[in-house]
């Protein structure tokens, strides 16, 4: 049995459809740990070389991230 993006232990299918979501057309990058990811293939893969806790505080800044730009004031 091959072991594909979608069958990582470390990312469940929420996380891999959220990160799908917000990085679906993306022109500005998000920022993690001084990294800029702008595609799903490289937030994914960049998860996926950190240790369970690690995976989780990063996603857990991309998630705020995305959620900040939603909310961005109105002027």
């Amino acid at each position: 049995m091959t072991v594909t993006e979608e069958n990582d232990p470390q990312l469940t299918r929420a996380q891999n459809r959220f990160l799908r979501r917000i990085y679906n057309g993306r022109l500005v990058p998000i920022v993690v740990d001084g990294r800029p990811f702008l595609t799903y293939k490289e937030a994914s893969q960049y998860l996926r070389s950190l240790t369970p806790a690690g995976c989780e505080a990063a996603y857990a800044q991309m998630k705020d991230h995305a959620k900040s730009l939603r909310r961005a004031p109105e002027e």
